[in-house]
C-alpha cells in the first residue's frame, strides 16, 4: 500500500488505523504512523494536533482509574514528561505559523493550566511563566490575546510579581510584535478572501506574500543583519502553503526547493554566518522526498531530487531507486513528455559524469554504457506508447547530447557517436531546426581540433594545399542546405560561407558560394510568397471588418437623430418604429448577406493554431514575444498572463503553430521556456444567465482548473449574442468543465459546456435554420393555433404553431409554423400564400434567420409613454397601452409631452460592446423604475428612460463613474452625444488595425448642423393652421420652450441632476402638466 499524500490524507489514513487499535502494541503501532505523517507534513498544524491530542488521550486512559479499563500491564506506559514534550515538539515545529500556531498553542496551554490547577505548585507556576514568555517573544496574529491570558494568569498565580513580569514581557516582546506588524495587511487580506471563499484571491495574496518574504530575508543577508526570525518566518509561510492551499501546485515546490537552494549556497559560500539559520535550515534531500510525492507529476523536482542525490553523495542504488520511483509514477507523463525528458536527462547526467569522473571504476563506465541507450530507448518506448507514430523524439535532443559525449570523450568512439548525429539528421523534428545543424557543426568541428594528428593552424592560409580540412563539418552545412524547410537558412548560409572562408580549399570554397547564392534566391521567393499570404489575409480580413462597419453604419442612420426617417416625436422613440417595412427587410436581407460573407471571411481554427509558451523571464512583453516566433509563421494574435509569465500564440495555420512547439525547451534571455500545443484547452460555453459577466463565469468554472483567458463575443452585430470561449491551461481542466454541461443554473438555465469545434460553428440547426420553419402574417387577431395547424396540416407534419401575443395575452397577427420538413414548408408556402383566412389576406413565407441585430431593447409593460403592442419589426417586445390608452392612472390620454419623455432619458456612455442589455438592466434597475431600456453596442452606450425626473437624476447621481467591466466606467450623457460617440473596433488580432468607418471620421470634423422646425399654425396644435411641407430627411424635435417655440435639449450636468432630484417632489404635479406655459 502506498503512502498518504498531503495532511488530511494522513489524518483520515491514521484515524482508521486508530480505530481498530484495542491493545499496547497496536496502539504503539498508530503512534508509529503519527510519526511517519509529521515526517511527511512537518509544517502540518493539522498533522501535529491529532499526533499531541491522540498521545494525551492515551496518557490519560492509562492512568490508574481511568473509566478506559486498560489492565494492570498496560497501565502507565505512557507518561505525563512524554505527553508534554510531544506537545513543546509540536509546538516547536508549527510556532511561526502566523496565522494559526495559535490553535496548537492554546490547546496545550490549556492542558497544562488544568494540571496547574489540580497541583499549585510554585514549579508549575514558573513552567507556565516561562511558556507564556517565549510565546509573547514569537510573532503571531494573536499575540493581543496571549498578552491577555499571560495578564489574568499572573493575576490570579503570581500577582506580587505582575507589575514586574509585565513589565519585562512588553519590553522583550517588542521585536515579535514590530516583526508582525508589516505582515498584518497580508494576514488581514488572506483572511478577508478566506471568509469569502475566494480561493484565486488567496492564492494570488499567497504568492505575492511568499515573494515579499523571500525578499526580506536576502535583504537582511545582503545587509548583514540578524536574518534568522525572518527565516524562520518564511520557513512557517511555506509550512502553511505547501500544506493548504498550494499542497500539489509545482511552481510553489519549485519556488521553496530554489530558495533552500540558495540559502545552502550563500552558507557554503559564507555569506550567511549565523550558526542558528545554519542548524535550522531543512535539508533539500528530504523537502524534495516531499516534493516528489506531491507533484510526481513534476520532471524539475525528480530531477532535482536526482541532482541533489548526486551533490550528498548517494550509493548508486539508492539513486537507482529515486530514478525507479520517477519511472513508476503513474503520473510522469501527465502533462505530456517534458517530464519525462526532464527526469531522464537528470538520470543520464549522473550516469555520464560518474563514468567521466578521473578515478571512475569500470563499474561506473559500464553502467553508464549500459545505462545511456537504455534510457533513449526507454523514452523512445515512452514517447510511442503515449503518442503513438506522431512522437518524433525530444526536440532539444537532451539525452543524445548527452551520451555523444560520453561516447566523443570517454570511450573515444567517434564514428558511433556521428551516426547518432546521421539519425537524428533524418528527423524532421531535428532536420528543420538551424540550432540543431550549428550544434552538429560545433561538434564536428571539436572533433577536428582534438585529433591527435594536427599538422596545420587553426586558421590555415587560403591557398595551401595538401592540408587537412575539415570536411566532415563541411558536410553538415551541405546537407542543412539542402532542406528546404529549415527554420533559418539565413544563418547556415553565414556560417557557411565563414567556414570555408577559413578552413577549405579554393574549390570548395566556390561551390559554397555557388549553394549559397542559390539557395538564397531561393529562400527569398519562400520569403516573398509568405508575405504575398499574409498581405491577401490581411486584407481580407480588413475588408470583411469593412463591410461590417458599413453595415453598422446604415443601422446607425437609421438610430441615430440625424439618420434618415421621416420623423421622431422623442428621444424614447425606437427607430425602427418609424422604418417602412419593405425597407427594413431589405436591409436585413442585405445585412444578413453582410454577416454571411464575413463570418467566412473571420473563420479562424484558434484551437489548433495556438500554443502556450511559459516560464517567460519576468516582464516580458508582447513585442519580444512575437520577434521570438516570427521565424516560425504569422501570428495572428498573443494573450498574455502576465502573473505567470505566459503568453497564448494564436499562429495562422496549425502547421506553423507545431513547428513553433521546436522552441520547447530553448532559452528566452535567462529563462528555459516551454511552448505545449493548446489543443483541447478551450470550450464553448453558452446558456448561462443573461446578467451574467465575466466574474461570475469564472466563478462558475474556479473548480475546474486555471482558466488562462475567457473571451467573450462583440455585440456590434448581433446584441443577442449569449455565449463564452473560455481556454484553461491544460487539457484536464477542460475536460473537468465539459462535465458541467446540462448543469441547472438558478434553476432555469441548462448550461452548455462543450469543447470548442470551429468547424461546428458553420454549421446551425433549428426549424429556421433548416428553413422548415413558416413565418404566417396579417392574421385575423381571434385566430387560435388549433385553426392554424388544421389549415398547415393539409401540407405536412406540423411540429409546432405559435402565435406571437403581447404582454396582455393579445395576438399581434403573426404566427410561426414549425413543418417536419423544408419541402413541407415549401409546399405550404405555395399553397396558402396570399389566401384569404377569416376575411384576411395571409403572407405566407419561409423564415430566414436574422444573425443581425445591432440593437437591443426593453420595455417595461406600464409606461408613462405607451406604443403599440407586440413586438416591432425586429423581433423586440414592446409595451401594450394601458386602459382606455392611459398609461398611468391620473395621467391624460394620448402621447406624453417630448420634454417629459426627454427630462427623464439618460444616456449611458462608455459601455464596452461586450455587455448585453441585460447586465445594463441589473445595473441600471436599482436606481429607478426603467421604462424602456435601449443597448446600442454600436455607439458603446445605452439609452434608459425612467418612470419620473426625480428617478432619472437620483439614477444618474448613482452610475455617473461606475464600473461595469474591468477598467471600464460609464459616463451620463445626452442622447445626442450618445449617437456621436463610435464604440472602438474589436479586433482580438494582432496583424491586423482596426480600420476607421468613414462616417465617423467625417463627424468627428464637421458634425452635422440642428435642423429647425417651424410651427406654423396655432400655437402647442399639433393640427390645423398652415404647415410648411417638410422633406423626406429625418429631422430632430426638441422639447417646447416655455414661449412655444422649439429649441434643442441642453445638455446636463451632475450638478443638472442633482437640481433635478432634490427639486423633484416639489415639481411633480407640474412636470406632468406638459409645457410651463400651459
Amino acid at each position: 500500500m502506498s503512502s498518504p499524500v498531503g495532511e488530511d490524507s494522513w489524518i483520515d489514513f491514521v484515524e482508521q488505523q486508530s480505530r481498530g487499535a484495542h491493545d499496547l502494541e497496536s496502539r504503539r503501532h498508530v503512534l508509529e504512523h503519527f510519526r511517519h505523517a509529521v515526517s511527511a507534513e512537518p509544517g502540518s498544524i493539522k498533522v501535529w494536533t491529532a499526533y499531541c491530542e491522540y498521545f494525551w488521550s492515551l496518557y490519560v486512559d492509562s492512568q490508574p482509574g481511568s473509566e478506559a479499563g486498560w489492565s494492570p500491564k498496560e497501565q502507565g506506559a505512557f507518561s505525563l514528561d512524554e505527553a508534554l514534550n510531544l506537545w513543546q515538539q509540536g509546538y516547536e515545529a508549527v510556532k511561526f505559523r502566523l496565522n494559526d500556531s495559535h490553535e496548537l498553542w492554546n490547546r496545550w496551554i490549556e492542558l497544562e493550566m488544568e494540571l496547574l490547577e489540580r497541583t499549585r505548585t510554585e514549579q508549575g507556576v514558573k513552567r507556565i511563566t516561562h511558556l507564556f514568555k517565549n510565546r509573547l517573544n514569537v510573532p503571531h496574529a494573536t499575540w493581543d490575546e496571549t498578552s491577555q491570558k499571560f495578564s489574568t494568569f499572573l493575576s490570579s498565580y503570581n500577582r506580587n510579581a505582575y507589575e514586574q513580569e509585565m513589565k519585562q514581557i512588553t519590553e522583550s516582546s517588542r521585536n515579535a510584535r514590530m516583526h508582525y506588524e508589516p505582515r498584518a495587511p497580508f494576514e488581514l487580506r488572506l483572511r478577508a478572501a478566506e471568509k469569502e471563499s475566494r480561493a484565486d484571491e488567496m492564492k494570488r495574496i499567497m504568492l505575492e506574500y511568499l515573494d515579499w518574504e523571500m525578499g526580506q530575508f536576502r535583504d537582511r543577508v545582503k545587509h548583514r543583519s540578524d536574518p534568522v526570525l525572518t527565516f524562520e518566518t518564511c520557513l512557517g509561510l511555506y509550512a502553511r502553503a505547501l500544506t493548504g492551499l498550494f499542497a500539489t501546485d509545482e511552481s510553489t515546490w519549485i519556488n521553496h526547493i530554489v530558495f533552500l537552494s540558495s540559502v545552502h549556497s550563500s552558507i557554503k559560500e559564507g555569506w550567511v554566518k549565523n550558526q542558528t539559520v545554519i542548524d535550522i535550515v531543512p535539508n533539500i534531500l528530504d523537502t524534495l522526498r516531499r516534493a516528489v510525492l506531491h507533484v510526481p507529476w513534476s520532471g524539475t523536482a525528480w530531477a532535482r531530487y536526482i541532482l541533489s542525490g548526486e551533490e550528498a553523495g548517494l550509493a548508486f542504488s539508492d539513486m537507482e531507486s529515486i530514478k525507479h520511483a520517477a519511472t513508476n509514477s503513474s503520473e510522469l507523463d501527465k502533462d505530456g513528455m517534458s517530464a519525462v525528458l526532464e527526469m531522464y536527462s537528470a538520470w543520464c547526467g549522473y550516469l555520464k559524469r560518474r563514468a567521466m569522473d578521473p578515478n571512475a571504476s569500470e563499474e561506473a563506465v559500464d553502467l553508464a554504457e549500459i545505462g545511456l541507450p537504455s534510457a533513449l530507448e526507454d523514452v523512445q518506448h515512452w514517447g510511442k506508447r503515449r503518442y503513438g507514430d506522431a512522437y518524433q523524439g525530444d526536440p532539444n535532443y537532451r539525452l543524445e547530447k548527452i551520451y555523444i559525449q560520453f561516447l566523443t570523450e570517454k570511450k573515444d568512439a567517434v564514428e558511433e557517436a556521428r551516426r547518432l548525429w546521421e539519425q537524428m539528421s533524418e528527423k524532421a523534428l531535428h532536420a528543420n531546426s538551424y540550432d540543431f545543424w550549428l550544434n552538429y557543426y560545433l561538434w564536428e568541428m571539436v572533433v577536428f581540433g582534438s585529433s591527435k594528428s594536427k599538422m596545420r593552424s587553426p586558421t590555415p592560409a587560403t591557398l595551401a594545399q595538401g592540408l587537412r580540412v575539415p570536411s566532415h563539418a563541411t558536410r553538415v552545412f551541405v546537407r542543412a542546405l539542402k532542406r528546404k524547410t529549415i527554420d533559418w537558412p539565413e544563418r547556415i548560409m553565414e556560417v557557411y560561407l565563414q567556414h570555408c572562408n577559413d578552413y577549405e580549399l579554393p574549390y570548395t570554397l566556390r561551390q559554397a558560394l555557388d549553394t549559397v547564392h542559390k539557395t538564397r534566391r531561393s529562400v527569398a521567393a519562400r520569403r516573398e510568397k509568405e508575405a504575398r499570404e499574409a498581405a491577401a489575409a490581411q486584407a481580407a480580413y480588413a475588408q470583411a471588418v469593412q463591410t461590417t462597419q458599413d453595415y453598422s453604419g446604415q443601422d446607425e442612420q437609421r438610430d441615430s437623430p440625424s439618420g434618415k426617417r421621416k420623423r421622431e416625436e422623442s428621444p424614447g422613440r425606437d427607430a425602427g418604429e418609424v422604418t417602412t417595412k419593405r425597407a427594413k427587410n431589405e436591409a436585413e436581407q442585405s445585412t444578413e448577406a453582410a454577416s454571411a460573407a464575413t463570418a467566412q471571411a473571420l473563420k479562424r481554427d484558434r484551437e489548433n493554431t495556438s500554443v502556450f509558451v511559459e516560464n517567460l523571464p519576468s516582464g516580458t512583453t508582447a513585442t519580444a514575444v512575437r520577434k521570438y516566433f516570427r521565424e516560425y509563421g504569422h501570428i495572428n494574435n498573443l494573450v498574455p498572463k502576465h502573473e505567470s509569465d505566459s503568453f497564448l500564440v494564436e499562429f495562422r495555420s496549425p502547421e506553423e503553430a507545431q513547428s513553433a512547439l521546436l522552441r520547447d525547451g530553448k532559452y528566452f534571455g535567462t529563462e528555459q521556456i516551454s511552448v505545449r500545443p493548446a489543443t483541447g484547452c478551450t470550450i464553448y460555453v453558452t446558456n448561462y444567465p443573461p446578467e451574467a459577466d465575466e466574474a461570475y463565469i469564472r466563478k462558475l468554472f474556479a473548480g475546474c482548473g486555471d482558466i488562462f483567458d475567457l473571451r467573450l463575443p462583440n455585440l456590434q452585430v448581433n446584441t443577442m449574442r449569449r455565449f463564452c470561449y473560455i481556454t484553461f491551461r491544460n487539457s484536464e481542466a477542460a475536460a473537468k468543465a465539459t462535465k458541467l454541461d446540462g448543469k441547472k443554473l438558478e434553476g432555469k438555465y441548462k448550461l452548455v459546456a462543450k469543447y470548442s469545434d470551429p468547424t461546428a460553428r458553420q454549421h446551425r440547426s433549428g426549424a429556421t435554420a433548416e428553413e422548415r420553419e413558416v413565418h404566417v402574417q396579417n392574421l385575423h387577431f381571434e385566430t387560435t393555433e388549433d385553426e392554424l395547424r388544421k389549415m398547415f396540416s393539409h401540407h405536412g407534419n406540423v411540429q409546432s404553431v405559435r402565435i406571437l401575443r403581447n404582454m396582455a395575452g393579445r395576438s399581434t397577427g403573426t404566427a410561426f409554423v414549425d413543418m417536419e420538413t423544408k419541402e413541407q414548408a415549401k409546399a405550404a408556402v405555395a399553397g396558402l400564400d396570399k389566401c384569404n383566412c377569416r376575411g384576411r389576406t395571409i403572407t405566407v413565407e419561409v423564415s430566414k434567420p436574422k444573425y443581425f441585430k445591432p440593437k437591443a431593447v426593453l420595455r417595461n409593460t406600464a409606461s408613462p409613454s405607451p406604443a403599440p403592442s407586440g413586438q416591432d419589426g425586429e423581433g423586440d417586445q414592446v409595451m401594450h397601452d394601458a386602459p382606455n390608452g392611459s398609461s398611468e392612472p391620473g395621467q391624460g390620454q394620448g402621447t406624453p409631452p417630448s420634454r417629459d419623455i426627454a427630462d427623464r432619458t439618460v444616456a449611458l456612455l462608455g459601455i464596452p460592446s461586450t455587455v448585453n442589455v441585460a447586465r445594463v438592466r441589473a445595473m441600471v434597475e436599482p436606481h429607478g423604475d426603467i421604462v424602456k431600456l435601449a443597448l446600442h453596442p454600436i455607439h458603446g452606450g445605452a439609452v434608459v428612460e425612467f418612470r419620473d425626473k426625480a428617478q432619472a437624476g437620483r439614477a444618474s447621481l448613482a452610475l455617473e463613474g461606475k464600473e461595469i467591466a474591468e477598467g471600464k466606467t460609464i459616463r451620463i450623457g445626452t442622447v445626442a452625444e450618445l449617437f456621436q460617440e463610435k464604440s472602438a473596433a474589436t479586433i482580438d488580432r494582432i496583424d491586423i488595425k482596426p480600420t476607421a468607418s468613414k462616417t465617423s471620421k467625417d463627424s468627428a470634423l464637421m458634425p452635422p448642423p440642428p435642423t429647425i422646425r417651424r410651427n406654423l399654425g396655432t400655437r402647442g396644435g399639433k393640427r390645423g393652421g398652415l404647415v410648411v411641407p417638410t422633406s423626406r430627411k429625418a429631422i430632430v424635435t426638441a422639447p417646447p420652450t416655455a414661449n412655444g417655440g422649439d429649441a434643442a435639449p441642453a445638455k446636463k450636468s451632475n450638478a443638472d441632476f442633482k437640481k433635478m432630484f432634490l427639486g423633484a417632489s416639489a415639481n411633480a404635479g407640474a412636470s406632468n402638466g406638459g409645457d410651463a406655459s400651459n
